[in-house]
């Protein structure tokens, strides 16, 4: 095995998610998705702080890029739009990785260790997009309420992204936020 091997975090994420498919994410060992992966444990963990972390390592980079968007976004665009346009911003990132993200997430539903830490995960990102909202001027309750809901609004579109059958074509994650966002703002309207 040489000292270098390119794409090293890629092959260690097909790696596990391979093996929690085939096995269940706690019968996989790092031990295994290193040898999978054609590397060595240590280089898992040069990437990767643990076996949980290879289905939540994006996690940071996802919430940097939807609280750059609200920063950006026009003034006076209320808060619910603003939260609604990072989250589109972000889905083509997504998208790129839609096999990858539904193979995730049956893998994530299936393990009840793993839905808490999704649920950290989205708690995370609420506080995130409030913060960013309450530094464009937004007041509280208002930003939390738009960051809940926007986080809200993400999970029913990556549901129903992730859940549409792969030769489908279906809609885009982009497609399916907008949809959820409208449908939110048409509940609270009383329609």
């Amino acid at each position: 095995m040489t000292r270098w091997e390119p794409n090293a975090r890629g092959r260690l994420e097909l790696a596990a998610l391979e093996l929690y498919g085939e096995r269940g994410y706690d019968q996989t060992t790092v031990a295994e998705i290193a040898k999978r992966a054609g590397l060595t444990e240590r280089t898992f963990f040069r990437h990767f702080a643990d076996k949980r972390e290879v289905l939540f390592y994006g996690a940071r980079m996802l919430q940097d890029s939807l609280v750059r968007v609200i920063a950006d976004a026009p003034t006076g665009l209320p808060p619910i739009d603003a939260v609604g346009a990072s989250l589109e911003a972000v889905a083509g990132q997504l998208e790129e990785r839609r096999d990858l993200a539904r193979q995730r997430q049956a893998i994530v539903a299936a393990t009840p260790e793993l839905l808490e830490r999704e649920l950290i995960k989205l708690a995370s990102l609420s506080a995130a997009l409030a913060g960013a909202l309450r530094r464009r001027g937004v007041t509280d309750p208002a930003a939390i309420l738009a960051a809940e809901a926007g986080v809200a609004v993400f999970r029913v579109a990556f549901q129903r992204w992730t859940s549409q059958s792969a030769d489908s074509g279906g809609q885009t994650l982009a497609q399916l936020i907008r949809q959820s966002l409208a449908e939110l703002k048409a509940v609270t309207a009383g329609r």
